[in-house]
């Protein structure tokens, strides 16, 4: 086979494009660093109380003490806590909207709730939730699948109903039945939505199980933070928080690889 040629044109394109993806790096490194540096100099110089504000330094310290104890188990504790809530709301909130899509009339029924449940402050139902489950890591993965298992119904749903008319006439015309409209159209064509809604449940899912270890556990990050603030040991709780960070933007950047390899396979 013969190789395409590319043009010189567009072999710049290609250039510039790298070269921008270089500088949004680069600049978000040095933001960063810049940060922390500052941060740094204002605890150094007294212009900010590192017993409160921590600092860099102390963080690093804890963290280097930490990870001589007990820190990689609180961190698979809320790792697992988290992703197991972020699948979970991610299936149960994909096949109710595919059955909400199904019906037009139970939609119409229901979507008022669903905005209502949305709108409800989750932490609300922790002592019930404590009471139905029990006071354990299935009490954490539900309050993790309570936060972002609405949201994930109401965008994908959303994602669905959009699909212009004239395409599901045309698989209508061509005789496709509900489930194959679904299959070959309808979900394709909200992917873009979907995988959206996989970033947003990313934060969600963290949010989630940190509220739930907040209310109870014996084990996890949430659980360090909360016992940092009892004891005033805020360089445990900066240490904690920051880790939280590392591991939501992991997660968030293997979702994005995900999205990227699907959306290649399917040709979108």
């Amino acid at each position: 086979m013969k190789k395409k040629s590319v043009s010189p044109s567009h072999l710049k394109y290609l250039r510039n494009q790298r070269r921008n993806k270089g500088v949004v790096v680069t600049c978000q490194l040095l933001l960063v660093v810049l940060f922390l540096g500052l941060w740094q100099l204002l605890a150094d110089k007294g212009v900010i109380d590192s017993f409160i504000t921590s600092s860099p330094a102390k963080v690093w310290t804890t963290f280097a003490q930490l990870a001589k104890g007990d820190l990689w188990r609180h961190v698979g504790v809320t790792l697992m806590e988290t992703v197991v809530g972020f699948l979970l709301s991610f299936v149960i909130g994909t096949v109710v909207a595919i059955l909400l899509w199904f019906s037009q009339t139970v939609r119409r029924v229901l979507e008022p709730y669903l905005i209502v449940l949305n709108a409800l402050p989750k932490i609300a139902l922790g002592p019930l939730i404590i009471v139905w489950i029990g006071a354990g890591k299935e009490a954490i993965i539900t309050m993790a699948v309570l936060i972002s298992v609405i949201i994930t119904i109401i965008n994908t749903l959303t994602g669905f109903i959009s699909v212009p008319e004239d395409k599901l006439l045309l698989m209508k015309t061509l005789g496709a039945n509900k489930w194959q409209t679904l299959w070959k159209l309808v979900f394709p064509s909200s992917m873009p939505t979907i995988t959206a809604c996989l970033k947003i449940n990313v934060g969600m899912s963290w949010v989630g199980s940190i509220m739930g270890e907040y209310l109870v556990s014996k084990a996890g990050l949430g659980y360090l933070i909360v016992y940092g603030g009892q004891v005033f040991n805020l360089s445990l709780v900066m240490c904690s928080t920051v880790i939280l960070c590392a591991l939501a933007g992991l997660m968030y950047l293997a979702v994005a690889i995900v999205e990227r390899v699907v959306t290649k396979a399917m040709g979108l």
